[in-house]
């Protein structure tokens, strides 16, 4: 089973990128051959500045590696060390139905958002089915939100073996429903676009003041709380704390007697433990930069020996080789 994942360096990770995308993928490790990327091409439709784009590249290696990726488990590169990628996304787009990419919530959500239109933003289901075909992907972790893009990529190879024989591996998502959506600190869903993230490796000051600065309702301390389940501190500690006592917390908040401060104290503090041996294995990485470099250009040489497999039976395929 080969397993596909990217993420994209348009910013510090947070809590939503790590339970998301980065904790199944290290788990992904050990089912079978994992393909991971950082995602430099697809941040071009967001990210205008090429130095914050090479800082926020490497802060994601340092990130990932520190949360538990292993090089000897798998394969981890740069989108854009493995030029093939792109020139795939031209034999699939002209496969690629216009009323396809249309459809795509993700398009409209960003233009909503604010962000300029672009033939790159539009075409990004496109970009994104060529990073899951070009390594024959079985499985391809994703949110709830993404998992319209991998069935667009579905439609895409279906297209093409259709048109020329079969080519592509039909990749299938998988979503783990548990924490398919982390909410951020405003109760919305954690994104940086929201401005409501709760960062990965955030200065200790900073993230306390973020966590102690969520918004609770008017009850009082003694006032039992029979919906404590729905209480956004209770719902992130349960991702950070120990099973038992993330229980033990919202009884007692259920019960009545325990305030938010202390609610938002105890869950800083989990956060903070939880992270703790990430953080160290971070500061050494930082401090071997060659190493992390070395992972990179590994991973991307492997990667593109099986890109370059694939390019060439699509090439071949269609008529081109």
């Amino acid at each position: 089973m080969r397993i596909l994942s990217g993420i994209q360096p348009s910013g510090a990770l947070h809590l939503g990128n790590y339970f998301g995308m980065m904790k199944p993928a290290v788990e992904l490790q050990d089912q079978g051959e994992a393909y991971y990327f950082i995602a430099n091409y697809h941040s071009m439709t967001s990210l205008f500045d090429a130095e914050e784009r090479r800082k926020n590249t490497l802060d994601v290696a340092l990130d990932f590696l520190a949360c538990g990726l292993d090089r000897k488990k798998s394969v981890f590169f740069r989108q854009s060390d493995v030029p093939e990628v792109t020139e795939l996304t031209w034999l699939l787009g002209t496969v690629t139905p216009m009323g396809l990419l249309e459809r795509c919530h993700s398009y409209k959500d960003k233009i909503a958002k604010g962000i300029s239109p672009s033939h790159g933003l539009f075409s990004y289901p496109v970009l994104m089915a060529s990073d899951i075909l070009i390594y024959d992907s079985n499985v391809v972790p994703v949110g709830r939100d993404q998992k319209q893009h991998v069935e667009v990529t579905r439609d895409i190879a279906i297209k093409f073996n259709e048109q020329y024989g079969t080519t592509f591996v039909i990749p299938e998502p998988r979503i783990r429903d548990e924490v398919a959506v982390v909410p951020g600190t405003d109760g919305q869903k954690m994104s940086k676009s929201y401005g409501n993230t709760i960062e990965i490796f955030g200065e200790e000051k900073a993230i306390r003041k973020k966590i102690m600065s969520i918004v609770m309702d008017s009850r009082p301390v003694t006032e039992p709380k029979p919906d404590a389940e729905k209480n956004l501190a209770i719902q992130l500690l349960k991702l950070v704390a120990p099973e038992p006592t993330a229980k033990e917390i919202e009884e007692r908040l259920r019960a009545g007697g325990f305030g938010y401060g202390d609610l938002k104290k105890t869950l800083f503090e989990h956060y903070w433990n939880y992270f703790a041996a990430a953080r160290a294995r971070r500061a050494e990485l930082q401090a071997n930069l060659d190493y992390v470099h070395q992972v990179l250009s590994e991973g991307a040489a492997r990667a593109r020996s099986m890109a370059q497999t694939v390019l060439t039976r699509a090439k071949r395929a269609s008529g081109l080789d």
